[in-house]
This record gives C-alpha cells, sequence and structure tokens, in this order.
C-alpha cells in the first residue's frame, strides 16, 4: 500500500514535495490544502485534491503523513501542533534559535493524540545537523564550523517579506572566505556570526512604503539579522524577476579534531552541499523523512522526534537486506 501523503500550503516547498514524490514509487499524493481559494491552485498530480485548509480534519483517514509547508517564522510554530492532532507531520522549521520551544510544544500534542510529528527536517537544521553531530562523536576533540551560502535563504527571505511595507524580497546568505579557508586549514578560529558570514537583501517595497524602517527592521529582526553584517538593496519588482528568480544553496559543515595520547594527528572532516533548486532539495529530504514517520507510527511510536531520532533505515524504500548488500 501507498503511503498517502498531505501537503500543507503549496508555494515552492510543496511544489517541490510534489515533485519527490513522483520519484518515491511508495508514495501518493492524496491532497494539497491552500489557504487560496482551492479553485485558482493549480497542480501536477491529476490524482490528488486541492483542499480547503478547513477540510484537513475531515480527511484524516485519508492522509498518512501531512508534510508541513508554512514558513517557520508564523505558520509552523501553529500549524504543526495543530495538525499533528490528526495525523503525522513532518515540517521544516528552522528558527534554530526556537527548535527546543518548538519541540515541547509539538511533543505535547502529538503524545496526547498518538502520532508522530518530526520537526526541522530539511539540510540545516537536518542534513547538516546529523553531519555535526556524527563528526562531534567521532573527534570528540575538536571544533564545529558550519558556514552557509552562498545562497537564498527561504526562512530569511520569508522574514523579510512579512515586514509591513515589503512586496517582495530575497536574501542570499554568504560565507566569509577568509574564514572558511582558515577552517580548512585546521586552525581552529574563534568565529563569531558575523566573522563567518554576510547577509545580503534585495526588497520590492510598496509604493510610498518608509524604506528607511524597513531596512531597520531587517537589520535588526532578532534570530534571523542582529548579529551579522547585513547590506540592502531596494530594487524593482522588475530587476528581482530578472535577477534572482533563482533558489540555489549550499554549504559546508566542518569538524576539525585531534587525535593520539598527545593529541599529535590532526584530522578535518567535511561534508558540502552543492544545491540548484534549495526547495527541491529540502522537499527530497522532508520526504524521506516523511516515509519514517509513517513507520515509526505504525510500530507504536509517537511524539516529537528530529532527524537524531531517526535510524537511517527508516528513511530508504529498501529493506534492510538491500540496504545491507548495496549501500553498507
Amino acid at each position: 500500500m501507498s503511503i498517502r501523503i498531505g501537503i500543507m500550503g503549496y508555494g515552492n516547498l510543496g511544489r517541490g514535495i510534489e515533485c519527490a514524490i513522483k520519484h518515491n514509487p511508495d508514495m501518493e499524493l492524496a491532497a494539497v490544502f491552500t489557504r487560496r481559494a482551492p479553485e485558482t491552485v493549480k497542480i501536477l498530480t491529476e490524482t490528488a485534491k486541492v483542499c480547503r485548509v478547513d477540510e484537513a480534519e475531515s480527511m484524516k483517514d485519508e492522509i498518512d503523513v501531512m508534510i508541513m509547508c508554512g514558513g517557520s517564522a508564523t505558520d509552523l510554530p501553529v500549524q504543526t501542533p495543530k495538525f499533528v492532532q490528526w495525523f503525522n507531520v513532518v515540517d521544516s522549521f528552522d528558527t534554530h534559535a526556537r527548535i527546543p520551544e518548538h519541540f515541547e510544544n509539538v511533543d505535547k500534542a502529538a503524545s496526547e493524540s498518538g502520532h508522530v510529528g518530526i520537526i526541522s527536517v530539511g539540510w540545516d537544521p537536518g542534513m547538516f545537523s546529523l553531519n555535526r553531530m556524527y563528526a562531534n562523536a567521532i573527534l570528540t576533540n575538536g571544533k564545529d564550523y558550519t558556514f552557509w551560502g552562498k545562497g537564498v535563504s527561504q526562512g530569511h527571505s520569508d522574514a523579510i517579506r512579512r515586514i509591513d511595507g515589503v512586496k517582495d524580497g530575497k536574501q542570499y546568505t554568504i560565507p566569509v572566505e577568509s574564514a572558511l579557508e582558515s577552517v580548512r586549514r585546521g586552525e581552529n578560529p574563534e568565529l563569531s556570526a558575523r566573522q563567518k558570514h554576510t547577509r545580503e537583501c534585495f526588497v520590492v517595497a510598496e509604493e510610498g512604503a518608509d524604506l528607511a524602517r524597513i531596512e531597520n527592521e531587517i537589520k535588526t529582526m532578532p534570530n534571523y539579522f542582529d548579529e551579522y553584517d547585513t547590506t540592502v538593496h531596494f530594487i524593482s519588482q522588475e530587476e528581482l524577476d530578472r535577477d534572482h528568480s533563482g533558489i540555489p544553496h549550499g554549504g559546508f559543515v566542518i569538524r576539525s579534531g585531534k587525535t593520539g595520547w598527545n593529541d599529535e594527528h590532526s584530522h578535518v572532516i567535511e561534508y558540502s552541499l552543492k544545491l540548484d533548486s534549495n526547495p527541491e532539495f529540502t522537499s527530497s529530504v522532508i520526504v524521506a523523512y516523511a516515509r519514517a514517520a509513517y513507520r515509526m507510527n505504525k510500530e507504536g511510536q509517537k511524539g516529537c522526534k528530529t532527524v537524531f531520532d531517526v535510524a537511517p533505515a527508516y528513511l530508504s524504500v529498501l529493506d534492510g537486506a538491500q540496504l545491507r548488500k548495496h549501500l553498507l
């Protein structure tokens, strides 16, 4: 039987989820839920429904896993605890400072409902988190470094667009090259957030908006921009569409450490991603974890989980014998 997937929200991430489901033979898209008028939302899967968000509860027996595709700023903190009442859920909540709080809220609701909710799934948090954890467990005497970009951050771009007076916008995260090379050389520098990355914003303001206020709100936004050197460019919608239509991203997780009785040997672990489409790659990770949520719940598990709690075998469409033969 196919795992029946629901998509909550049909923006860049939702469209990526739909494409990822196509490439997973044990899954099918059951329905897309939208805050827009359903008749105005055109999806690619002919067999799936497009429904209003308030119809979701009535379809709890038709969907095995609901994938939450809202933004981390305001959508997911409310939606994920709400919908885990009725479904197993997976989200991509990426406000790192608020993950513990989000976990507690989802865990309470999921434990009460008997469902599994896997939060903060993607590449960071997500795949980068796993690589940080593995590297820490292996090189116990060492230091961690994470660099993002150059690329478009969906969460930061969404946060910009929610500022009053902003019509549209994109944000690029850019590693400081000298800091990255120092880490790769094993020099173990002490680096603040500001020394590791810069942020560059391209903003389309509404006519008559206070540009100085918008720029100040961006640069002082907690958890997003306040700890970084941030440049804000105000441009036209035409310029944004022409020059910033793609959604590339990537980055590096590096841990350098020492082994030996007297720390005589140095090692560097590096994991990197180069992504042509941030949302489509994120979607592919999320869909693998939707399989895990379904399997774990079938085994009787419940409550909130993160990528740290999910055994790798749960992610793969291959069974244990196939994994041992081909990938071990």
